[in-house]
């Protein structure tokens, strides 16, 4: 496997981190129409992966071919 090939693999599990934390934006967006405040253990888990989808993103980026790697 190449690094281009493990870049695109990053990149697709980067996607879904990202959904996952919308999905857990969108469940505290729900409890705050239902009962007012979110879940911080919800909003903690979107900031988590977040910041783990921003890492992977940056290890993509980093084996991604282009001019300046």
């Amino acid at each position: 496997m190449g690094t281009e090939e493990l870049a695109e693999r990053l990149s697709a599990i980067a996607e879904e981190l990202a959904d996952m934390a919308l999905d857990r934006l969108r469940q505290a967006s729900e409890q705050v129409g239902e009962r007012g405040t979110p879940d911080p253990q919800l909003l903690a888990e979107e900031r988590r992966l977040t910041r783990a989808r921003r890492a992977v993103e940056k290890a993509a980026g980093l084996l991604s071919p282009g001019p300046d790697r």
